[in-house]
C-alpha cells in the first residue's frame, strides 16, 4: 500500500506561483518576494508549500519565479533542505519572461506558464498541483489527490472553512453541494455567506492545465484561476476538498503580525509544524542561546545565535539578535541579526533583518497597525 501511494503521488506534479500581490505586506517586501519572508523565527513562508509537496511524495517542483527574486534564491539554492537536488525530476526555477516595453507580464501567472511551457510538457507526471506560497498550514497532499480521483473531478480546489480568512483579502469564497461539487464562486464579495475560502491551491491533469494556459494566455488573460477556472464553473466539474488545519494567510502586515503571534499557542505550533510531517528550512549551524545575567524570558520563540541581556515577552526572535541590557521586547518580532542597544523598549514592533536600535530608544505599535523598521535600517 505504501508503494502504491509513492508511486501515485510522483505522477503529481507541483507548481509554486510567487506571483500573489504583496502590496498588503509593504516594507517586509521591498527588497524580497512573498515567498522570501522570513516566518517563525527561522523559516521563509515558501518553506510550508514545498514541505507539503516533498512530504506527499512529491519529487518534481517548478517554482514560477517573480521580480525581487535573489533573497529566496539564496534561501532554497539548489533544494538539498527538501531532498529535491536530483539527478531526475527535483527542483526547477522557472523565470518568468522580459517586461514588455508596457511593463507588462511580470506578475502574470498565465504568462509565466506559457513562457515555461517546455517544461510543463517535458514533465513525465501525468497530475498537476498548482499552489501560492501565501498560505502557511501542514496540509497532506496524498488526501487531497486521493480526493480528486475518487470523485473523478476536472478541478480540486483546496478550501479552509474559516471566516478568519476572509478578514486578509483578497480571498475567494465559494459554495458547493452536498457532494462537494462546487456551485458558486466569488472574489472578494462585499457580503461574505460562505465559511468556504479558497486556498489557492488547485489539482487538475496537466494536460488540462496546459490547455487553459495556451487557450487563456492567447487571449491576454493573466490569472489562471479568475480568468481561466472561474468561467468554466459550468464546464468543468470542479470539485472543493476541505482543509481542516490550522491556516494563515500572509497577505499584510496585520495577518502577519497575527499568524506570527499565533505560534505562541503550542497547539498552533504543534499542527503547523508536524501534523503531517516537518517543515523543512534552510540549515545554519549556529551556536545555542547565551542567555546572561539580568535575562528573562517568557513564552516566546528564541533561535538559534542570539545574546539576551534584557526582558523578552510574548516574542519572536530569529538568529543571532542581540538583546543588550536593560531592553524590554513585548508582543514583537525581531529578524535576524538585529541589534538592540541598551534600554531599547519595543511593544507591537516588527524589526527586519540586520536592524540596530540605539539605547533608549522607545518604539511602539499597535496589534492591527504593527510598527516596521526596514532591513538595514538604524534607528
Amino acid at each position: 500500500m505504501d508503494f502504491l501511494r509513492r508511486v501515485t503521488m510522483r505522477n503529481l506534479l507541483g507548481i509554486i506561483d510567487l506571483s500573489e500581490p504583496t502590496e498588503g505586506l509593504g516594507e517586509l517586501t521591498i527588497h524580497r518576494t512573498l515567498g522570501a519572508v522570513p516566518f517563525g523565527g527561522r523559516y521563509r513562508v515558501i518553506d510550508f508549500t514545498l514541505s507539503n509537496m516533498v512530504n506527499a511524495g512529491i519529487r518534481n517542483v517548478g517554482i514560477l519565479l517573480n521580480d525581487r527574486f535573489g533573497p529566496l534564491l539564496d534561501h532554497i539554492k539548489d533544494g538539498k533542505e527538501w531532498d529535491l537536488n536530483r539527478q531526475r525530476d527535483g527542483m526547477f526555477l522557472l523565470p518568468a519572461p522580459l517586461r514588455t516595453e508596457g511593463g507588462e507580464g511580470i506578475t502574470s501567472n498565465l504568462i509565466n506558464l506559457r513562457h515555461n511551457r517546455g517544461y510543463l510538457e517535458k514533465s513525465r507526471q501525468e497530475y498537476a498541483i498548482f499552489s501560492g506560497c501565501s498560505m502557511v498550514t501542514n496540509l497532506d497532499y496524498e488526501a487531497v489527490l486521493a480526493y480528486h480521483l475518487e470523485k473523478k473531478a476536472d478541478i480540486t480546489v483546496v478550501y479552509n472553512q474559516t471566516q478568519d480568512l476572509a478578514a486578509y483579502p483578497p480571498y475567494t469564497a465559494f459554495v458547493t453541494a452536498e457532494n462537494g461539487r462546487v456551485l458558486d464562486m466569488a472574489l472578494n464579495p462585499m457580503h461574505c455567506t460562505s465559511s468556504k475560502i479558497s486556498l489557492n491551491m488547485y489539482v487538475m491533469r496537466k494536460d488540462l492545465l496546459i490547455n487553459l494556459v495556451d487557450h487563456y494566455s492567447a487571449r491576454q488573460k493573466r490569472d489562471l484561476f479568475t480568468e481561466a477556472i472561474m468561467p468554466r464553473l459550468g464546464e468543468l466539474k470542479i470539485y472543493g476538498y476541505e482543509h481542516r488545519g490550522y491556516v494563515g494567510a500572509i497577505n499584510s502586515l496585520r495577518s502577519y503580525y497575527q499568524h506570527s503571534m499565533d505560534l505562541l499557542r503550542p497547539e498552533v505550533w504543534q499542527d503547523l509544524f508536524y501534523t503531517h510531517g516537518q517543515i523543512n528550512t534552510k540549515v545554519k549551524h549556529e551556536a545555542p542561546v547565551r542567555y546572561l545575567e539580568g535575562s528573562k524570558v517568557s513564552n516566546s520563540l528564541i533561535a538559534t545565535g542570539c545574546t539576551i541581556e534584557g526582558t523578552v515577552e510574548n516574542s519572536i526572535l530569529f538568529r543571532g539578535v542581540e538583546v543588550g541590557p536593560g531592553v524590554v521586547i513585548r508582543d514583537s518580532i525581531v529578524m535576524q541579526k538585529a541589534k538592540l542597544g541598551p534600554g531599547v523598549t519595543l511593544r507591537n514592533v516588527i524589526l527586519d533583518k540586520d536592524v540596530t536600535i540605539s539605547a533608549g530608544k522607545t518604539l511602539t505599535g499597535d496589534p492591527s497597525f504593527p510598527m516596521v523598521i526596514t532591513k538595514l535600517a538604524t534607528v
